[in-house]
């Protein structure tokens, strides 16, 4: 049954809100923790403890002088930062922020809109994002601009289809492309009795591919390569200044936020959480605080690596998705798409899940350890092959006789 034109508006806009809300929340904290990492001082004069400094800055950013390069291609030059906030905002849409509410008579959750296909639209909203850093670099007419957009589109395949399998084993697991129903399938008792049934748990494996996959599609560091602004002066966004600039900025916090928050709804069980028995006024509200408290574990996890983590180099990134990353995903999709037919066949017994799954992790382990060696034994080789090459004679103290007679 439809819902009333009323009810839709405020799930929306309470939604979009959220989000905004969180973004402003994550600009100021990761300002305030980075420069605690780095013993300054953050943001501490515009409001208590410096919170209203964001506001400040948006403002400032709003009413700047915005110059737009003569040699441009202006109305793409326009739209492209256009493109990522906007497809930002429309990948909200199927994410829960809460339980259901009752509010004039009207029951409803605090979901935009519970579409059957919700994951798909999740992964096409975020593909459609990259075009906004492409579409930024190659209006500009200028070559490191130009460069950050084609990083950015050669590494979104590389991560972005390691991403979608990851998210496949999601749905293959829980027979469902439908956000809620996702949610619904993690609510009650895990593998162990006590344990959640996050699927973090039984899908280890593809959470991990996940999480690498969402810090390089949120251009994060140490992935943040279409903006290296120590190799392309600021990258795609080198030409832009004013309003248009903050709202790249806007996007990529704004990218930081979604992709935290689905990773807890794929993942981590969304809302889901207990109520402690609580009066039913309160207890409507301990969802959006359980979905707030997990997304913002994943937020600072975001924040302490830009603090921590110095930039890697491209091709490191390209060789960690396609021989580590998509390699992950495409098997443990395949063993979890075996593991729902014999679930339904007859199922297995707690013992051999916990098996299989250490069974990956004792796989990923040995993948990563594996590369790793083959990696130092190249460095090895180079440095034997180098140390066995004809190198010119080394410098003695005795003088040249031609200096001497000059």
């Amino acid at each position: 049954m439809s819902r009333p034109l009323w009810v839709a508006g405020l799930t929306a806009g309470l939604t979009f809100l959220y989000f905004l809300l969180t973004t402003a929340i994550l600009i100021w904290g990761e300002r305030r923790v980075v420069a605690r990492m780095q013993s300054r001082l953050g943001p501490n004069r515009v409001g208590p403890l410096g919170a209203l400094q964001t506001l400040v800055d948006g403002l400032k950013m709003f009413f700047k002088e915005d110059v737009t390069p003569a040699m441009v291609k202006q109305p793409i030059f326009t739209v492209a930062p256009l493109v990522g906030v906007v497809a930002g905002l429309l990948s909200t849409a199927v994410i829960p922020i809460g339980g259901e509410v009752t509010l004039g008579g009207e029951t409803f959750t605090l979901q935009v809109a519970d579409l059957g296909v919700g994951v798909l639209w999740f992964l096409a909203m975020g593909s459609i994002h990259v075009y906004s850093v492409f579409l930024a670099g190659w209006a500009s007419s200028s070559p490191y601009p130009l460069l950050g957009g084609v990083r950015s589109s050669a590494q979104m395949i590389s991560y972005e289809i390691a991403q979608g399998l990851a998210v496949a084993s999601v749905f293959i697991y829980a027979g469902s492309l439908r956000v809620s129903d996702i949610v619904a399938a993690q609510s009650g008792e895990g593998l162990l009795p006590g344990l959640p049934g996050w699927f973090a748990i039984p899908l280890l494996p593809a959470f991990a591919v996940f999480v690498v996959g969402m810090v390089a599609e949120a251009g994060r560091p140490p992935f943040d390569l279409a903006e290296a602004e120590g190799e392309l002066v600021g990258g795609f966004h080198t030409e832009y200044s004013g309003l248009r600039f903050g709202m790249f900025m806007l996007a990529e916090f704004m990218a930081v936020v979604i992709q935290s928050a689905m990773v807890v709804t794929l993942f981590l069980g969304g809302p889901s959480g207990p109520t402690f028995g609580l009066p039913a006024p309160i207890a409507a509200v301990m969802p959006t605080v359980w979905f707030t408290l997990k997304t913002l574990l994943f937020i600072f996890l975001f924040i302490l690596l830009r603090g921590a983590l110095p930039r890697t180099r491209y091709d490191r990134l390209m060789a960690l998705g396609w021989k580590l990353l998509i390699p992950v995903g495409l098997v443990w999709a395949l063993a979890t798409a075996a593991l729902v037919l014999v679930r339904e066949d007859g199922g297995l017994s707690t013992t051999a899940r916990l098996g299989l799954a250490a069974g990956a992790v004792v796989v990923a382990v040995l993948g990563l350890a594996t590369g790793r060696g083959g990696r130092d034994a190249a460095t090895i080789g180079r440095a034997v092959s180098t140390a066995v090459r004809p190198t010119a004679p080394a410098a003695t103290d005795e003088p040249d006789p031609a200096e001497v007679a000059r």
